[in-house]
């Protein structure tokens, strides 16, 4: 194809146009090449099998945990509990109940503050402070991280993937924490629900409706023929086609 460039130089709009859109489709490519050869946030994996992982975040408060954790029992279930560093060593027995019971244990870092906004000194102390902790109080070496209030950058990332972390963030959220109303948070989940799906939910105090939704809604995921794993087993068994970026 021959461009007939005075041509083109005389409609000086449709030049500048088509230059522009060259330059930004140059950039496109570099930064989406930078995302994908860097860590990701994860949100789930790319499977056909019916397969599904609870979540619960924890970082403050002992009133509803027993209660989640003897439903989670009495149901044969392995969940993923990411906990707060310093609510472990006030809850010691309940973090040790959480690794006792098979949970897999993973970190919610140590102050509840947004990644995203914070320098890599700050992030690396705040995940290194939390890992120390919830070592010491559950015996656990917990290598996956749920960013306070799911925040995170690239810059975040960069500094959980050097500490051996995966940032694990979820694609369905019960939003329980906003306590819509027991029933809300089971339909809210069962209209998301898909395979290799990361379901958000919290452990702590302000969530009051989570632990009287939790039965409820494990009788309706396993009536759709769903298993339940932990997001570690998730990660390494059910991604036959891909992870799911956040």
């Amino acid at each position: 194809m021959i461009i007939n460039l005075r041509r083109l130089f005389d409609h000086r709009n449709i030049f500048y146009s088509i230059i522009g859109l060259f330059a930004i489709s140059a950039m496109y490519v570099q930064v989406t090449d930078v995302i994908a050869g860097g860590p990701m946030a994860i949100a789930g994996t790319r499977t056909d099998q019916k397969v599904v992982a609870l979540t619960f975040d924890h970082s403050w408060g002992n009133k509803f945990t027993p209660s989640i954790l003897d439903t989670l029992q009495k149901n044969n279930i392995k969940s993923t509990f990411f906990i707060m560093g310093p609510w472990a060593t006030k809850f010691p027995e309940v973090a040790q109940r959480i690794a006792k019971d098979g949970h897999e244990v993973a970190s919610h870092g140590y102050r509840h503050e947004n990644y995203g906004d914070m320098s890599p000194e700050w992030i690396k102390e705040d995940i290194s402070k939390a890992h120390a902790q919830i070592k010491e109080v559950t015996g656990a070496e917990p290598r996956l991280l749920r960013p306070p209030n799911g925040h995170y950058n690239q810059k975040s990332l960069k500094v959980t993937d050097e500490l051996g972390y995966k940032t694990i963030i979820w694609n369905v959220d019960s939003l329980d924490w906003k306590n819509p109303g027991r029933d809300v948070i089971v339909e809210r989940v069962m209209k998301r629900l898909k395979p290799g799906a990361i379901v958000l939910m919290h452990a702590s105090d302000t969530p009051v409706q989570t632990a009287e939704a939790l039965p409820i809604l494990i009788e309706r995921i396993k009536a759709e023929g769903y298993t339940f794993v932990t997001v570690g087993e998730l990660l390494e068994k059910y991604g036959d086609k891909g992870i799911q970026r956040h």
